[in-house]
């Protein structure tokens, strides 16, 4: 049974017993605590929390939840039944069935025939464990299901006690194993061995309240939840793995057909004897996969977050197939492999093949680049390893390649074999746990920023606010609700800063990009200055605002006021980003998708991805096309549809948004710009005014970003320009549309002069070059010159100093270390004359010396090093210090 008969089923087994099917979540979701959804209840947690009502007819739900799980990358491969990418089939009960309804759902499928709509298991296969003192799911397993006493084994709380690891619900879970045969392992259930019983399937049921303390139980129960909760999840891949009659994830049709690709672009052979290569295989198969899914909602590489994550998972694939003998690029084979493969699960992943494999190309190419630096590191670091005449390379060293290179460890260990040398794995590992540490502390406290939305939920759940701002910028309303300091209150008074809920506002809350209304609320002599509106749960509208006079009380009707100007600004940039949008796919491609965008009045920037910088020439189209948009007076339509109707349409969604049935369809011009968005918008095009693209730039590698004003912005900034011109035109004598060459002209005067008076610097630098010799001392065996320079002389010419002094030294075991303030940096360098070398010398060496008095760094050749620093007080020391080392050779 294929992957994708596999989601069917089970989807169609839960619609059948009454629940709402939940498209998966993007990975990417707007909660501090997580950089990926981990797991199926994810997207549910406001609900469990409290927070929220279910919206769920009948309060029941299931979803086959995209998942991405990295704690542990380093040993993906290793054990051959983890997935750092995974899907995670639950089904979801909110106060309404419980142990016997979850349990008797599962079951059900699990062994119900395939003509019956189940996966037809052979329940003598089964076993089940419980949380030791849940005899009530124990009994249920016996009595109500028939599976033999023997055959459900009770657990800790480290193996069937489930919560999220901070305060919050939690509760004893019942696990489900198959046992896969005693080829795979010793017999006793799974208590005596977890590989051969195969954990398919956990149901959690959530009944207590936890409070403060560690995940594995160091903590206590504090409560009963108002109403008793199931959360169940079934592995997708693990059930494959049964049903398709193969020994692990990785076997699966899913993720074998990459492997396979990557035995043709290596020439190496997978399972067959050596494990290492197989570790390689299948960390190319499961990364693959993982890089793809987290490409395809909208994240790019880069150095920190998900991007990182992005970024180390495809380097690790480039790293392992270099490793099994790949030699060109890979990634575009593997991504397209993996497309295959998932396609038929997740249909967007077509629109988006063309991004994807541009994305991850991108970066295969820059990691070449940083390979050949690493390397470099490397060979410096062996150099020096083999001159201290020691075989182990240094953890430090190790973890230097790892961490600022970015090169994998095991490619290190592969190139220090063949260097005939070890690596200090104790020192390397020690580095890395130190900073795991880091990184889970700073995970800790993450969790800890958890927003706490309770405080709201009577609110959402019973007086969402009405929204009237598409048509109205004054409407009357009633204050509903009052919070200071984070706590609810029945009046505020003058200068006191409050969170003002009304039951119904013309005030648009921050979403989409568009940042919150500013305007008013007045009752009588009362005003409220309301500087920003936000969301909580979708649905409440929280004005945030100062009282500038009077005071204000719940229940009292209000007015609120919309500022007009600030409104018709927001109006023009937003809908200005709509045609940017359009007009940036008109000239790149249906590649340059959306990743973002903020706008507020007179001003938008908007983040798209796409790998290369745009030229002058298509920033030109785009600005050209945008404004003959705004010139053709398109019309601005809303169109209120559902979800599925407005795909139809041809609508574009946002990456990381999670839309409901219903969805505001945007379209301007037809099919100029069609794109579902919330915000506010003029009604035709040329209200927009001017729009005037300021520039890109770069926001991380794979995304890109275009800054513009609209209306009156456009002319202030059109305005400002004219006058610069015109000011320069003046000064210069030139006509202003003669300004570009006249410009350039002078720009190449002033370079070639630049360049004239360098070359007088320096030759008048190099005629002192017989004074320096002369101040030559005896350091031991060797001619030593070593002097602070006069200050302002740069690192070049400080170089090109040091290599003349030293050829003036002659045939001598001569040395020249020179060192200068130029502004803020410290530049030096070291030469050494071809007999110093000879006699154990070596530039490098002494400029690294040089380099800890002066609080810098350098490096280079044995006869020509240089480097710079901060420290000017230590130049004395330093050059001292080179003196006795060359002393005591």
């Amino acid at each position: 049974m294929q992957t994708h008969e596999i989601r069917q089923r089970f989807t169609q087994h839960f619609v059948n017993a009454g629940h709402t099917a939940v498209p998966s979540a993007s990975l990417i979701l707007d909660d501090p605590t997580l950089l990926f959804v981990n797991a199926g209840m994810v997207p549910f947690k406001p609900y469990f929390l409290g927070q929220q009502t279910p919206p769920f007819p009948g309060g029941t739900a299931t979803s086959i939840q995209k998942c991405v799980r990295t704690l542990d990358i380093e040993e993906v491969g290793i054990t051959t039944r983890h997935n750092t990418f995974f899907q995670m089939a639950g089904n979801f009960s909110f106060g309404q069935y419980f142990k016997e309804g979850a349990i008797k759902n599962a079951w059900s499928l699990l062994t119900n025939p395939l003509d019956e709509g189940g996966y037809g298991l052979d329940p003598e296969r089964l076993w089940v464990t419980v949380f030791l003192d849940d005899d009530e799911a124990a009994d249920i397993w016996e009595h109500t299901i028939g599976v033999p006493a023997e055959r459900i084994q009770r657990m800790g709380m480290e193996d069937n006690f489930w919560s999220m690891g901070i305060p919050g619900p939690c509760g004893p879970c019942s696990e489900i194993y198959y046992d896969r045969g005693p080829e795979h392992g010793k017999d006793g259930g799974p208590i005596a061995d977890d590989t051969r019983y195969l954990e398919i399937w956990n149901l959690v049921f959530m009944e207590s309240i936890r409070g403060d303390g560690d995940k594995k139980g160091g903590f206590d129960i504090v409560g009963e939840l108002p109403k008793k909760n199931i959360d169940t999840g079934m592995g997708v891949e693990r059930v494959a793995c049964i049903l398709q009659g193969v020994d692990n994830v990785y076997e699966t049709d899913l993720l074998r057909p990459v492997i396979d690709r990557a035995v043709e672009v290596t020439g190496a052979r997978y399972n067959e004897g050596n494990a290492d290569d197989d570790v390689r295989f299948r960390v190319i198969a499961d990364h693959s996969r993982t890089a793809m899914m987290i490409i395809l909602d909208g994240v790019t590489p880069s150095n920190e977050g998900r991007g990182y994550i992005l970024r180390r998972l495809l380097r690790r694939i480039v790293r392992s197939a270099r490793l099994l003998g790949a030699s060109g690029e890979v990634l575009e084979e593997f991504m397209n492999t993996i497309m295959d493969t998932m396609t038929p699960s997740f249909p967007e992943i077509a629109e988006n093949r063309e991004r994807i494999v541009r994305v991850a190309v991108t970066e295969e190419r820059a990691f070449m680049k940083t390979l050949v630096s690493g390397t470099h590191r490397f060979e410096e670091a062996a150099a020096a390893t083999k001159s201290a005449g020691t075989s182990k390379l240094s953890g430090s060293q190790a973890f230097e390649l790892h961490d600022t290179y970015g090169f994998p460890i095991d490619l290190t260990l592969e190139m220090a074999r063949e260097a005939g040398l070890e690596v200090d794995m104790d020192a390397f590992d020690a580095e890395m746990q130190a900073q795991r540490a880091r990184a889970k502390a700073d995970n800790k406290a993450k969790k800890q920023g958890n927003i706490d939305e309770s405080l709201y939920r009577e609110w959402v759940d019973a007086s969402p606010t009405e929204f009237v701002g598409y048509t109205e910028l004054n409407h009357p309303g009633k204050v509903i609700g009052l919070i200071r300091g984070g706590e609810r209150v029945g009046e505020v008074s003058q200068g006191q800063d409050v969170e003002v809920i009304l039951d119904v506002t013309p005030m648009y809350a921050e979403s989409g990009g568009q940042l919150g209304d500013r305007g008013r609320i007045v009752v009588g002599d009362t005003v409220l200055d309301v500087h920003d509106v936000q969301k909580v749960g979708k649905k409440l509208w929280v004005h945030k605002a100062t009282v500038r006079d009077g005071g204000l009380d719940v229940g009292q009707l209000v007015t609120a006021e919309v500022d007009p100007t600030w409104r018709h600004g927001a109006r023009q940039a937003h809908t200005a980003t709509h045609l940017i949008h359009a007009a940036l796919r008109q000239v790149l491609g249906p590649t340059a998708v959306q990743a973002g965008s903020m706008n507020k009045p007179g001003y938008l920037r908007f983040d798209f991805n796409y790998t290369e910088q745009l030229s002058d020439a298509q920033l030109r189209e785009i600005t050209t096309i945008t404004n003959e948009a705004v010139d053709a007076d398109l019309a601005v339509n809303t169109i209120e549809t559902s979800l599925e109707e407005a795909k139809a349409m041809g609508a574009m969604a946002l990456f990381g948004e999670n839309y409901g049935s219903e969805v505001r369809v945007v379209e301007i011009g037809g099919p100029f710009s069609i794109e579902l968005c919330g915000g506010t918008h003029v009604g035709h095009s040329s209200q927009i005014g001017p729009v005037a693209v300021l520039g890109e730039s770069s926001v991380g590698s794979g995304a890109r970003r275009i800054e513009a004003y609209a209306g009156m912005e456009s002319f202030r900034y059109f305005s400002k320009e004219a006058a610069l011109a015109s000011s320069l035109a003046a000064e210069l004598k030139t006509p202003t549309d003669e300004l570009p060459a006249r410009i350039a002209q002078l720009t190449e005067r002033l370079r070639a002069a630049e360049k004239e008076i360098e070359a007088l610097n320096r030759q008048q630098l190099v005629s002192q070059s017989a004074q320096y010799v002369a101040k030559a001392q005896q350091a031991g065996q060797f001619t030593l010159v070593a002097l602070t320079l006069a200050e302002g002389i740069g690192a070049a010419d400080l170089r090109t100093v040091a290599a003349d002094v030293r050829e003036r030294l002659g045939a001598v075991p001569g040395v020249v270390a020179l060192a200068s303030v130029s502004g803020e940096k410290v530049p030096f360098a070291v030469a050494v004359t071809t007999e110093g070398v000879g006699a154990g010398v070596k530039a490098g060496d002494l400029v690294k010396l040089l380099g800890g008095y002066v609080d810098g760094k350098g490096g280079g050749k044995p006869d020509l090093a240089q480097g710079s620093g901060s420290n000017p007080a230590g130049i004395d020391a330093g050059l001292a210090a080179v003196r006795d080392e060359l002393t005591r050779r």
